[in-house]
C-alpha cells in the first residue's frame, strides 16, 4: 500500500485521471494488505504479551490472503503492482472465487481470536490502562491511524479527505476511548472487519474498463497500437529510453496507510527525475512518543507498549 501515495502524488502532478476501475482495484488491493499487515500485529502482538498459539493461526489466515494477493498481482509481500497511471495488468479470470471465499473466511476466524484470545483474562490484565495517552498527547507526538483513533479521536483520512473512490464505499471508522494497549489491538481487528466490508463492495461492484489511463505520461500504451500508429510507437520508446517529462510544480498526497498517515511530497522541475522526494511515514513519531508514555512504568509493560504500536524498523529509518 505504500506504494500508492506515491503514485497519486505522480498522477496530480501529471494530470492523469484514472478509470473508475483502477480506483476500485487499488482500493481492493490496499484493503487486502491492510488486512495481512493487522493479522501480523494480531499474531505477534499476542505473541509479545505471553499467549503462543495465536500467531500460528493468523499467519495462517495470512497466507490465504497472500494467496489471493499473488493470484491477482503475481507477487506476495511486495508487489509493486501499482503503476503511474493505473495498475500492472488487468484482473486475472478467477479472481472474484478467491476474493469472495476470503471475504467469507475472515469474520469467523476473528470472532474466534476475539473469544479466545482478546478476552482471556491474562492478556487483559496485562494491557488494559497500560501505555494510555489522550488525544492532547497523540497529535502533539505526531501519532496517527489506530493509535490516534483509540484515544477516540474520529480522524481517518479515507473518510475526512477521500482518495481513490473511496468516498464511494461504505464503512465505519473503529474507535476506542482509552488510548491504552488493549484499546489499539480491538480498533485494529475492528478495522479488518470493515476492510472485508469495503473489499466484498468491490467484488459486487467492479466496473468495467480499462486497468490504466489513456495518457502520454502514463505506463507504457497498449502493444498493438504501437504496432498501429508511429506517434504511439514513439511515445512508447520516449518513455522507455527516457522517461515521462513531468510538468514543474509540487504535488502532496497522504493516505490511511496500515501504520497510520503515509504521504509523498513531491517537486518536479520540469525533467523525468524528481527534484525532491519526501517521504513521512507513521512508525518514527510512534517511535518517539515511547519515553513519555512508558516512563515509570514495569519493563514488561514496554514490552506489551511496543507490540501494540505495530511500528516497522524500516519505516522508522529515513
Amino acid at each position: 500500500m505504500n506504494n500508492l501515495p506515491y503514485v497519486l502524488a505522480v498522477e496530480k502532478l501529471a494530470g492523469i485521471k484514472v478509470p473508475q476501475k483502477v480506483d476500485t482495484i487499488r482500493v481492493m488491493l490496499a484493503e487486502f494488505f491492510r488486512i495481512t499487515s493487522h493479522l501480523l500485529f494480531l499474531g505477534t502482538y499476542i505473541q509479545d504479551v505471553g499467549a503462543m498459539t495465536p500467531v500460528f493461526f493468523t499467519f495462517t489466515d495470512r497466507q490465504r490472503a497472500y494467496t489471493v494477493i499473488e493470484a491477482i498481482t503475481g507477487f506476495r509481500l511486495h508487489p509493486a503492482w501499482y503503476r503511474i497511471g493505473g495498475v500492472a495488468h488487468d484482473l486475472p479470470r478467477g479472481w472474484d472465487k478467491l476474493v469472495k471465499d476470503f471475504v467469507e473466511w475472515l469474520p469467523k476466524r476473528l470472532d474466534e481470536y476475539e473469544k479466545a484470545a482478546l478476552k482471556n483474562s491474562i492478556l487483559k490484565g496485562r494491557t488494559i490502562g497500560v501505555a494510555q495517552y489522550n488525544t492532547k498527547e497523540a497529535l502533539a507526538w505526531g501519532v496517527t491511524g489506530a493509535g490516534l483513533r483509540a484515544t477516540g479521536l474520529d480522524f481517518d483520512l479515507r473518510k475526512a479527505r477521500p482518495y481513490s473512490g473511496y468516498e464511494n464505499f461504505e464503512f465505519e471508522v473503529p474507535l476506542a476511548h482509552n488510548g491504552d494497549a488493549y484499546d489499539r489491538c480491538m480498533v485494529r481487528v475492528e478495522e479488518m472487519r470493515q476492510s472485508i466490508r469495503i473489499i466484498d463492495q468491490c467484488l459486487r461492484n467492479m466496473p468495467e474498463g480499462p486497468y490504466k489511463a489513456d495518457h502520454p505520461l502514463t505506463t507504457p500504451p497498449p502493444k498493438e497500437r504501437t504496432l498501429q500508429h508511429i506517434e504511439t510507437l514513439i511515445t512508447h520508446f520516449l518513455q522507455v529510453s527516457w522517461g515521462p517529462v513531468m510538468p514543474a510544480n509540487e504535488s502532496f498526497q497522504m493516505i490511511e496507510a496500515t501504520k497510520g498517515i503515509n504521504s509523498y511530497y513531491l517537486t518536479s522541475d520540469g525533467g523525468t527525475m524528481s527534484y525532491r522526494t519526501r517521504i513521512r511515514t507513521p512508525s518514527y513519531p510512534h517511535l518517539q512518543q515511547i519515553p513519555s508514555v512508558i516512563r515509570g512504568s514495569m519493563v514488561a509493560d514496554l514490552i506489551a507498549y511496543l507490540g501494540s504500536i505495530d511500528f516497522v524498523m524500516a519505516d522508522v529509518d529515513r
